[in-house]
Order: structure tokens, then C-alpha cells, then sequence
């Protein structure tokens, strides 16, 4: 890895996550371990040798390891370590930040990660300060699980046995609700998204999301 050769903490931190594909590969791996396959496919733009090598960099640098699952999965995954997950409010302000850019490319590839932290990021308790609900999220065999209560939004990986709504969509779709360049109803009726239990909160949920240009 190169070095910026500073004894400054911010040039070290650079030095361990500022290299291409750094930051992206900790944030596929902030709502749960992947195999190298899945991370190939999330980002699909990344060499895989150098996919590889940032794996590689990040596990020597103590923010990933690299372990087995045990049954049922039985696979080697990649994982953040305690250190890595303190990542995961840098790239929060990361996001809100770059989301007041003019420049930024609303037509690019969305991950299933990333459409999950633009949602808990403009999520807005105020404007729905009464709203408490669990939804599934699924993109294809993605599928998350996001809870909403007392103005704050956790999202995991586990399955929800009863969920209030499950909305099926597909990433670029979910961006675009998120941004507020597709409502919902529009979505439904158009068959990009489907949607079964409580519309009334899918609703609920969406409307509590801040447009891209409120700060």
C-alpha cells in the first residue's frame, strides 16, 4: 500500500482506506459478511485482482477478517472487525455529504447496501415522528429487514417473522423513491415495485424521507 508517510492520524487513515474500492468494499460489508463472489457482484466495476488486493490490504490492516460461516452456509466470508464497523459513521456523513453535490450521477449502478443507507441516511424523524412499522426490503435474493421506531431506523440482515409490508423492487427503483424522482404509486402501478401488507406505512416510510437538496 502506498503511503502518504505522515505522522498525522488522518494521512494514516487515509493510508489504510483511501486506496480505490477501499471505502466501498467496508460499506457492502457494514450490514453483514460476504463471500468474495457476492462483493464481485455488488461491485461489478471493480477489477477482480484488484478486489482482491483491497481485500487483502484491509484484512492486514486489522478492518477486515477473513473467516469461515458455520452451518447451514459453510463458506469463507469476509467480515469488519469491531475497528472496521467505526467506519460506519464516516461513510454516512460521507454520503450526506456528497449528496449535495451538483454533479452526482443519479442514473449510476445502485448496490442493495448502499439504497439501504441512503434510506436510514434521509430518513427524517419529524416528519413522521409516530411511525413504527418493520419492513422487508427485498432486491431479488437480497432481502433486509428494516425497523422503524421512535424516530430512529435500524436495518439487518435477519429475517422478520411477521413484518407490517414487504416491498419488492429492484435497487434503481428504491434510489429513485428515495430521491424523490418516482412516487410510490407510480412505482406499483408500474410494476417496478410490489408491495404486500400495509401500504399506508410504505407510504409513511417513503414520505419520511428527506429530498436530496434539504440539509
Amino acid at each position: 500500500m502506498r503511503s502518504y508517510g505522515e505522522a498525522c492520524t488522518m494521512a494514516h487513515a487515509l493510508d489504510v482506506i483511501g486506496e480505490r474500492w477501499a471505502l466501498l468494499v467496508v460499506r457492502e460489508l457494514l450490514l453483514g459478511p460476504k463471500r468474495f463472489t457476492d462483493l464481485q457482484r455488488s461491485l461489478p466495476r471493480a477489477n477482480p485482482r484488484i478486489l482482491a488486493q483491497r481485500l487483502r490490504d484491509l484484512t492486514e490492516a486489522g478492518v477486515l477478517r477473513h473467516c469461515r460461516l458455520g452451518p447451514p452456509v459453510s463458506a469463507q466470508v469476509y467480515e469488519v472487525t469491531s475497528w472496521g464497523a467505526e467506519l460506519e459513521p464516516v461513510i454516512e456523513h460521507l454520503g450526506r455529504w456528497g449528496s449535495r453535490s451538483p454533479n452526482v450521477n443519479m442514473d449510476g449502478e445502485v448496490t442493495a447496501v448502499s439504497a439501504m443507507f441512503a434510506l436510514r441516511g434521509r430518513f427524517d424523524p419529524a416528519a413522521a415522528p409516530a411511525l413504527t412499522g418493520e419492513f422487508v426490503v427485498r432486491f431479488g435474493d437480497e432481502p433486509f429487514t428494516v425497523h422503524v421506531a421512535g424516530g430512529q431506523v435500524r436495518i439487518t440482515r435477519e429475517p422478520a417473522a411477521q413484518p407490517d409490508t414487504v416491498i419488492d423492487t429492484d435497487t434503481k427503483t428504491f434510489s429513485a423513491l428515495i430521491t424523490k424522482r418516482l412516487r410510490l404509486s407510480d412505482a406499483t402501478r408500474g410494476g417496478r415495485l410490489h408491495l404486500t401488507g400495509s401500504a399506508e406505512l410504505a407510504e409513511k416510510l417513503f414520505g419520511a424521507v428527506r429530498s436530496p437538496d434539504a440539509t
